[in-house]
């Protein structure tokens, strides 16, 4: 999984869940994930520092492969999530 500064892959969609507090981004992601192809890759945009250990246990949850996980210099998190 990519932590540090290298760019992040492409995405097919994006999710905004910036502002939003737990379990909010978690469940933007989901819904959004279950109408996406396999294979697919969900981009999500978070701020809520307890982001990073929640889409890490929905991965785990779901079988969704998390691809990277980077934090901003703006305090912003972003996720990349494969659809299963």
């Amino acid at each position: 999984m990519n932590t540090d500064d290298t760019p992040l892959p492409a995405a097919d969609r994006e999710v905004d869940a910036r502002g939003l507090n737990c379990p909010l981004p978690i469940l933007k992601a989901k819904k959004a994930l279950a109408d996406m192809d396999s294979g697919q890759v969900l981009k999500v945009r978070a701020t809520d520092p307890g982001s990073l250990r929640d889409f890490q246990a929905f991965s785990r949850q779901t079988g969704n492969a998390l691809l990277a996980q980077q934090t901003l210099d703006d305090g912003e998190m972003v996720h990349l999530l494969r659809r299963r």
